[in-house]
């Protein structure tokens, strides 16, 4: 499969709203802590935002729900994908994208044939504390060498700045948080990101 070179994670159905339509085509709702009933109805508004602008919607973690909900991809962080039902989520009909951070999660990775691999952080990020340090674009190098044909997401630190060196080392999507969310114009931002992964299409 190929993924579009631009890879937004929102944390809400109103972000996918109001960014989406500029031509988004692949997201992920990444929801950490709500209630399931509103939870569901996230999900559900979600889908439909992404179907009515063919968005590519990517279910972060709550896999059971996305399987309830008819979604068709799930992104599963490494703990997650230690307490979920991979033959569920396959016989769903799911496809599967998983993180990781070192060589043994890309090996255990790579044993659940995962339809993309992420790596990350691939430059300092403040989304959240994490005990990796940033991983540099050699080991995006290496990560890619290893995967061959799957799909390698580049996440963490990104900005359109980056990007360039990001692709060159073997990325085939760069997904991005904060340099949008937190920027004073996130639909400008959004924009300029588009602009710059065109040429990666």
């Amino acid at each position: 499969m190929k993924l579009d070179p631009f890879y937004l994670i929102l944390d809400s159905a109103a972000w996918i709203e109001r960014l989406v339509p500029l031509g988004v085509r692949l997201v992920q709702l990444r929801i950490k802590d709500m209630d399931e009933d509103r939870l569901r109805m996230e999900v559900r508004n979600a889908k439909a935002l992404c179907a009515r602008h063919d968005c590519q919607l990517i279910v972060n973690d709550h896999w059971r729900l996305a399987i309830e909900e008819r979604c068709d991809f799930v992104h599963l962080g490494q703990e997650d994908r230690q307490t979920a039902n991979l033959q569920q989520i396959r016989a769903a009909g799911i496809r599967l994208g998983l993180s990781t951070h070192d060589h043994a999660e890309l090996q255990t990775a790579m044993a659940a044939r995962p339809d993309y691999v992420a790596l990350g952080p691939v430059y300092p990020t403040i989304l959240k504390k994490m005990k990796w340090a940033p991983q540099g674009l050699d080991r995006l190098r290496a990560w890619k060498d290893a995967v061959a044909s799957i799909p390698l997401v580049a996440i963490g630190g990104l900005n359109p700045e980056r990007l360039d060196g990001v692709f060159e080392a073997g990325a085939d999507s760069a997904a991005v948080v904060t340099d949008i969310t937190l920027n004073p114009d996130p639909e400008a931002r959004a924009r300029e990101w588009i602009e710059k992964t065109d040429r990666w299409r």
